[in-house]
């Protein structure tokens, strides 16, 4: 239902699927807060014999049950406990409204703009939609004009924000946590909101003089092209920054594309997975009605002596009200059943990539060719799973640890070696050059620091929003300080970017595990495969120590058996930051 909801092409279906969503949500919220289930569960675990009589996973279920029933307010008297399932179930309306609401375009008098520019967005009578944020458009008064409407204030989103903010504070502090953050973070890699703040402040400390370097070279860039209004601006960021990838390495992904034909990629990732695991992916005919979209193809996940392992829909093309985003979903998780068989997981993986021309392969950019690489890992850590329970199943563990290996798969997309297997050229069958992959690499560290400092702010943001409350001052004023104390550029008068930061629904007090995911995943790279990116010892090390376990073992537990220590704050901070030096030297060899 959760994927139906997104990305059905019949709206009917969407609809029912939302439906269902909403009353398993509902459901799980009144089983959550089932005293009779909670009481028998209490005594498995404080049964000594019954406890040691348990595997390790069993226990951990049971623990994270335990903590399930917890943060619904269990542990308190009726009145209190239905106030939370009513906060949940509150909670869950605003999320979808903010979501709704995130993604509203907005609509302006047509002859508040200049003439000029007015062909750049939607026209509709008198006024004219604006979708997005246009961000790549060379014309800074279309970015401008784009930030400033975009992003202007709409005083009922906010207050869905507000009533979102104070809801899961309340929530949260009704069930005996200090604040949303530390019930959020319970569980995760990080394990509470000290850690994080810790890594955010370390991470901008390392980052400050570098983004100041980046935001110079940016503004000069800006002075070049626009002297007449060189102030560099929140707008001016991801334009710039890739016009100076742009002019220094000459990346114009028109050149990259034929080589990266879809076939070619997926061949890539097939010989790649073969490599490393012993796995291959075979196409698989579909049953009349089994899939929702003639486009949709299956692929069977089979291992060289284990057999069948899964199957992965491959939802790759785009088509009318299909949302613009790539990701991961379960449709059914692997468990143990009680015959003794294993139940097979099953996943989408959704695109959303450009159709072909008739008679042409479908050819990507590499930034398309990146994730498609980084959503098969997210497939692989369904796949390769072998929990016990569903409840952990794969992707279903920390958040923070749960891009660790989809983004490591962005390391392998970004190795020659990795990709001189499969790109080919599609008419001539010639393979990438060196120096252009090389080039490619190089251009990904312009300008890095800066985007990596965004994401910073972004976190340190969501840090605030969800700590303690009541807020010193508005989510406005908030943003408005935040920005310019973490992130640099000014804040623009009248804008409140928080209105469109639709992670803070899914990823609630969590959007820093973006960068903790990047620096497990770094440091995994440097140290298990950035050698021999096919060691097939070090994929086994990988799958056992990490991929089988989904959410049935403390996270922190796999990282320690994968890089065989216990990583610091600092370790984290040091890789992420490595990552952003320039290795001019094989650069310029390669060249």
């Amino acid at each position: 239902a959760d994927f139906v909801k997104v990305a059905h092409p019949d709206f009917a279906f969407r609809e029912a699927a939302e439906e269902a969503c909403r009353s398993i949500g509902t459901m799980v919220e009144k089983l959550n807060t089932d005293v009779e289930l909670c009481q028998s569960l209490r005594r498995v675990l404080t049964d000594e014999t019954v406890m040691n009589s348990l595997d390790p996973e069993t226990r951990r279920v049971a623990e994270l049950f335990m903590f399930d029933f917890e943060i619904s307010g269990i542990h308190l008297d009726e009145e209190k406990r239905k106030k939370a399932v009513d906060l949940n179930v509150r909670i869950l309306d605003l999320c979808n409204e903010f979501l709704i609401g995130a993604h509203i375009p907005n609509k302006i008098d047509k002859h508040v703009l200049p003439e000029h520019i007015r062909y750049h967005f939607t026209a509709e009578g008198n006024y004219l939609r604006v979708a997005g944020l246009h961000a790549d458009c060379p014309d800074d008064l279309v970015r401008e004009a784009a930030y400033k409407i975009f992003l202007h204030s709409n005083a009922q989103q906010l207050a869905r924000l507000e009533e979102l903010l104070v809801s899961r504070n309340s929530l949260a502090q009704l069930v005996g946590y200090d604040t949303f953050a530390h019930r959020a973070l319970q569980g995760t890699m990080a394990k509470n909101p000290e850690t994080v703040r810790q890594f955010l402040e370390k991470l901008s400390e390392q980052l400050s003089k570098r983004t100041q370097k980046d935001f110079e070279m940016m503004t000069k860039m800006k002075m070049k092209l626009n002297p007449h209004n060189s102030m560099l601006m929140p707008w001016d960021h991801p334009y710039y920054s890739g016009v100076l990838r742009a002019e220094r390495y000459n990346i114009d992904p028109g050149l990259y594309c034929p080589f990266f034909s879809l076939g070619a990629c997926m061949e890539g990732l097939n010989s790649l997975f073969s490599q490393l695991l012993g796995i291959s992916l075979y196409a698989e005919q579909t049953k009349r009605g089994e899939i929702w979209s003639e486009d949709v193809r299956k692929l069977a996940v089979v291992h060289e002596t284990e057999g069948l392992l899964g199957y992965i829909y491959c939802d790759f093309f785009q088509r009318p009200d299909k949302p613009h985003q790539d990701c991961h979903f379960t449709v059914r998780g692997g468990r143990l059943k009680e015959n003794g068989e294993y139940q097979l997981p099953v996943v989408v993986l959704m695109l959303s990539l450009p159709n072909s021309a008739r008679g042409a392969p479908t050819l990507l950019s590499p930034g398309m060719m990146e994730n498609l690489f980084h959503e098969m890992g997210h497939a692989m850590h369904s796949m390769l799973g072998r929990t016990r329970y569903q409840h952990v199943t794969g992707t279903r563990c920390a958040t923070d640890f749960a891009e660790v290996p989809s983004i490591l798969m962005e390391y392998f997309a970004n190795d020659y070696r990795v990709v001189n297997q499969f790109a080919r050229h599609y008419k001539t069958g010639q393979p990438l050059p060196k120096n252009m992959v090389s080039r490619l690499c190089e251009s990904k560290k312009v300008c890095a620091a800066a985007d990596m400092q965004l994401q910073v702010f972004y976190a340190v943001l969501d840090q605030i929003y969800h700590g303690k409350h009541p807020l010193k001052k508005s989510t406005t004023e908030i943003l408005k300080e935040t920005q310019e104390r973490v992130y640099g550029l000014p804040y623009v008068h009248n804008t409140a970017w928080q209105l469109r930061f639709s992670h803070l629904v899914g990823y609630g007090a969590k959007y820093y595990s973006y960068l903790m995911s990047r620096a497990v995943a770094s440091m995994v790279w440097k140290q298990c495969f950035a050698q021999n990116p096919f060691d097939r010892a070090m994929g086994e090390r990988y799958r056992r120590e990490m991929l089988a376990h989904g959410g049935a073992k403390e996270p922190m537990l796999m990282v320690q058996g994968m890089l065989q220590k216990s990583p610091s704050v600092e370790d984290f901070v040091d890789a992420l930051v490595s990552d952003l030096d320039h290795d001019f030297e094989t650069f310029i060899m390669d060249s």
